[in-house]
């Protein structure tokens, strides 16, 4: 049976603004059903790291705060500490970020919570026994929340092809323990030819695993995986090198998804934007030209189904002039990006293991 994914364009006019086509998505997935008097509801939000502006702006945050209280529920905003030395590694950091982004609660009419603590290690341990996990640690707050709104910018990823509502909720709401676990499968390495020692990986390296000599050396006893050292570097002098294949990520996060979603079963709904389609991460400090036009907002209660309708309406168009990579209307710009990367494991196997389908209806509101 083909899930209902609700589309919102972005045409504008008088008396109707992207804020109210946000709210009509809202009523028309049915996310009000989802939330009874009195339920505490994480809204699951990327702050966007220093530097970068392609995260949602926190004006859509507002509607679907809103929203939320007018179906009686008692919304926050919260995402869980990165793993990678940035400017949302701990708490304090994460919070600072999220207000100087505009998060603050006279713009967002919530507060925030870190959902997994001080230091990230504020999680519970949920048994899910899949092929790669049988149990994963999910931040606390998010666990203990009684609804689930998601609310996902989609863009690019250079370790899973494409990050979307999966990637929100598995990689964002595992606890930083959680995070490098999903991320053991990644080993960089250094292009001796290309590095010109200047010392950036090495500042961001939250394991001191990358010191300096004639180049950069990554001792791989110590490196956690996490991989960011291949986006921080400005020469492109670091890639990810595979411990077993670039699926194992895929699958690992999505054993998270499965885990984030396991007691918010009729409880859980997600909005996706697909506007300042970035080729890489938010989680980096800047943000390259995006890969095709601004389309719209999509939401839904089937995160494979949303996924699925995000990629092959980015796929339907043509690449943008100047972006990173040139393509025709029709083909694979993520498989362009990251030629390495089948990015539909993610999806085949969220489809296996019983998250949602990847048939899908879309439907214009």
């Amino acid at each position: 049976m083909a899930a209902e994914v609700f589309y919102a364009d972005l045409r504008a006019k008088s008396g109707e603004n992207l804020l109210d086509k946000v709210g009509r998505l809202f009523d028309r997935a049915g996310f009000d059903a989802l939330i009874k008097p009195n339920d505490l509801v994480a809204v699951k939000i990327h702050f966007g790291e220093k530097g970068n502006t392609a995260y949602i702006r926190p004006q859509f945050a507002r509607k679907v705060v809103d929203k939320i209280k007018r179906a009686g529920g008692c919304p926050f905003l919260t995402d869980a500490n990165t793993l990678y030395v940035g400017s949302r590694s701990n708490a304090l950091d994460h919070l600072e970020t999220a207000l100087e982004n505009g998060f603050a609660y006279a713009a967002v009419g919530a507060p925030i919570i870190i959902a997994d603590g001080l230091l990230g290690r504020d999680s519970v341990t949920v048994p899910i026994n899949r092929k790669h996990f049988q149990e994963a640690k999910v931040a606390s707050a998010a666990y203990y929340a009684d609804a689930l709104i998601a609310i996902t910018h989609f863009k690019g990823h250079e370790a899973t092809g494409f990050g979307g509502v999966l990637k929100n909720l598995g990689m964002g709401l595992g606890a930083r323990a959680a995070k490098q676990a999903m991320h053991s499968d990644v080993l960089p390495s250094v292009d001796s030819e290309k590095c010109v020692a200047c010392g950036r990986c090495t500042r961001w390296c939250p394991a001191g695993a990358i010191t300096l000599e004639d180049t950069a050396v990554i001792d791989s006893e110590k490196c956690l995986g996490c991989g960011e050292c291949t986006i921080t570097c400005n020469e492109g002098a670091i890639a990810i090198s595979w411990k077993t294949s670039p699926d194992a990520i895929q699958e690992k996060i999505v054993e998270y998804v499965d885990a984030v979603l396991k007691n918010k079963k009729g409880k859980a709904g997600f909005i996706t934007f697909l506007v300042d389609i970035s080729p890489e991460c938010d989680c980096c400090t800047y943000n390259d030209t995006p890969i095709v036009q601004n389309i719209g907002i999509l939401a839904g209660t089937d995160p494979i189904a949303l996924d699925q309708a995000c990629v092959d309406l980015i796929n339907a168009l043509p690449t943008l002039p100047g972006c990173k990579i040139e393509l025709p209307a029709g083909a694979d710009k993520f498989r362009g990006l990251y030629p390495s990367i089948d990015w539909k494991v993610q999806l085949v196997y969220g489809e296996k293991i019983g998250l949602g389908t990847r048939n899908y209806q879309l439907i214009r509101v």
